[in-house]
């Protein structure tokens, strides 16, 4: 990338000028002293003024709490740093602070009616869902889960959750038994709010048997609350056959049974709040515990700030709730936005049903990955021509990196005046590295920056910042949103493997990037699957970005295989039905690849295979291929989506040995 390449994208005055960013600009210039122009002398402040930076951002936000701010945070350490050591806060109370006939949820699925709730709804539910949690015992700390759709429910839970100082977990109710049971039997839940049902393109599925399993195995669960597939109080009251005792009760009961007496429990700043989970495709899923307040703070800058999210406008991402999208959507409801759900498949019974729903609700910002928007251009897909979307300001992508095509297809298909924002962190993180910017222009190929307050450099093996070259994605300094700690990791031996090892004091994230003349950062994919064929490392998202625009190719993988001392590129290809991997296609992906690319990322094979493995989030799972391809067993298929496809590269290993 060139300073003189165009940009797609480029804020006018009046967009810079009715920013959330501006006004945060003017807030810290007034507050310091100091004069800010534009977007790289801000940074550079939250950088280098770093606690200065942290405390204008905690009060600029205006949450409620108690107490006074003794220091920012207490030694700049990582691990180990304590962050707004003197005060107490509660993440409900500030995302429930909104109580108007205003809609704070408008929910869509999938053979459902749509449904909406009111802030002043949503405020009693949670209160008396809180309530009746108190009823049975939960006490701070103690872990609630949800095996749950993406519904109201589920979000009404995960507040009355946080409203008693309880620690939320969830996963969704298309990860296997398994896969569950490695999450949740290492927290230990007391409560399980269940989906009794959830539906995916058109099929309805029973989830009965491996709730029953999981109750069986996890002894800790003492209260089930079964959430039916439909949703009820936006019709008459439900009828309670089951009393406050029973083990297992219909989510209506369970609100039923409850008041709104509940007292927001405020903790420190770094209680904890949720328990995430890394994908487990390598083993147990590691338990990664963020706290209160930096879940909080961190997800107010990058949705006020970065996406500039205002209080009258609605936002949507497409997520589940095991994935940290989830978590960071619904952290809008601090600003008073509306957010937009949506359960089942963004392809049943075609890809416009999401755009349709955009264009009903007028959301203003849309959230989706480059797999989506992929398919959307291989679809033949014109959202604007289909639908009236003037509405939509801001188009967000994550789960990959943004393709060149995936640019040319939005500005293809939507007004000028809509950003796009690719966006790239982590659940590691609950939040983002590198993300968009209402200050700045959008260039092809590029995130639009590092965010505020996240100290990114990039790192070669030894340790050496690099400038406009490849390398690892570090930060330099402590961030609120960091893990507090693992679960079950008494020592931080986990933590300190899965940050620090490499780079010690210094977080080092795993992905393997470029930033760009333009102060914008190319991803290059994840540094763990980083290709090294003659010593040159290449990201996979290099060969994908050249792949996935061919026609003829839905998905792709590449991975490398060391056989006989060596080291090869190895692709594999899902074709649109009806196609079959032929030797002219092969040469077409070589060409392209060595035209676009270089010589050194041509693969030595490619193989037709009839799916992709991913996570159940839709990212790729290139070290599964590798392990297979080395002859290693899969430790953990249930964090597969689609493990069927598996016994596939089985047999292309064997092929590959002869």
């Amino acid at each position: 990338m060139t300073q003189n390449q165009k940009p797609l994208w480029v804020p006018n005055e009046k967009t810079i000028k009715n920013s959330n960013m501006f006004k945060f600009m003017e807030y810290a210039g007034n507050q310091t002293g100091m004069v800010f122009s534009n977007y790289e002398e801000l940074y550079s402040w939250s950088i280098d003024d770093f606690e200065s930076f942290w405390l204008n951002l905690f009060n600029y936000a205006d949450f409620i709490y108690e107490g006074e701010v003794k220091t920012v945070i207490d030694k700049l350490k990582m691990p180990g740093a304590n962050w707004f050591e003197g005060i107490k806060l509660n993440y409900a109370e500030n995302l429930l602070r909104f109580r108007a006939d205003k809609p704070a949820l408008i929910s869509y699925r999938e053979k459902n009616d749509r449904v909406v709730i009111t802030q002043k709804q949503l405020f009693e539910l949670s209160q008396k869902v809180a309530s009746s949690l108190l009823k049975m015992g939960v006490k701070p700390g103690d872990r609630v889960a949800g095996y749950v759709a993406n519904i109201p429910e589920a979000i009404i839970a995960m507040l009355a959750t946080s409203t008693i100082g309880a620690v939320w977990s969830a996963c969704s109710p298309d990860f296997g038994f398994e896969g569950v049971l490695d999450r949740f039997e290492q927290i230990n839940p007391k409560v399980l709010f269940v989906s009794e049902t959830y539906i995916y393109k058109g099929m309805m599925y029973d989830n009965s048997d491996n709730i029953m399993e999981l109750i069986g195995n996890i002894p800790s669960i003492k209260k089930v609350i079964m959430i039916p597939d439909f949703y009820v109080f936006n019709n008459e009251e439900p009828e309670i056959v089951n009393s406050e005792d029973d083990m297992f009760l219909n989510f209506y009961e369970f609100v039923a049974f409850g008041d709104e007496s509940a007292e927001f429990y405020r903790t420190d700043f770094d209680h904890p709040l949720f328990i995430m989970y890394s994908s487990g495709t390598t083993g147990k899923p590691k338990c990664m515990v963020h706290g209160q307040g930096g879940t909080l703070l961190q997800h107010f800058k990058e949705l006020a700030l970065h996406t500039d999210l205002k209080e009258h406008q609605k936002i949507f991402y497409y997520t589940t709730c095991g994935w940290m999208m989830w978590n960071w959507l619904v952290s809008s409801l601090q600003l008073g936005a509306t957010v937009c759900i949506y359960d089942g498949s963004p392809s049943s019974p075609n890809l416009n049903v999401l755009w349709e729903m955009a264009s009903k609700e007028k959301i203003n910002i849309f959230g989706t990955s480059p797999k989506f928007l992929t398919a959307c251009e291989k679809g033949g897909i014109k959202p604007s021509e289909s639908f009236e979307l003037s509405d939509l300001t801001v188009i967000l992508s994550t789960g990959s990196p943004l393709s060149k095509e995936n640019f040319s297809w939005v500005y293809k298909n939507f007004t000028p005046e809509v950003r796009l924002s690719s966006i790239s962190g982590g659940t590691d993180i609950i939040s983002c590295f590198i993300l968009g910017n209402p200050l700045l222009p959008v260039y092809e190929g590029e995130i639009q920056c590092k965010g505020l307050g996240m100290a990114v450099e990039v790192y070669d093996n030894n340790a050496k910042p690099v400038v406009h070259e490849k390398g690892e994605l570090v930060c330099t300094k402590p961030f609120p949103s960091m893990p507090i700690y693992f679960w079950n990791d008494k020592y931080g031996e986990k933590y300190f493997q899965s940050y620090f090892r490499k780079f010690p004091g210094v977080w080092h994230h795993g992905d393997y990037i470029s930033v760009t003349p333009n102060k914008g950062v190319i991803v290059y994919g994840r540094s763990d699957a980083t290709l090294n064929p003659g010593g040159v490392r290449i990201g996979t998202a290099e060969i994908y970005s050249v792949v996935e625009s061919i026609d003829e190719v839905l998905d792709s993988l590449v991975t490398g295989f060391t056989h006989n001392n060596d080291v090869s590129i190895i692709m594999f290809v899902q074709l649109k039905t009806g196609l079959v991997l032929n030797d002219k296609l092969i040469k077409d992906i070589k060409d392209e690849i060595r035209t676009c690319r270089t010589p050194r990322h041509v693969p030595s094979a490619i193989f037709q295979v009839t799916g992709i493995p991913v996570t159940i989030n839709g990212k790729k799972v290139e070290l599964a291929v590798t392990k297979i391809l080395a002859g290693e067993k899969i430790e953990n298929e249930d964090a597969i989506a689609n493990p069927e496809v598996l016994p596939e590269y089985v047999k292309i290993r064997k092929l590959l040995l002869k």
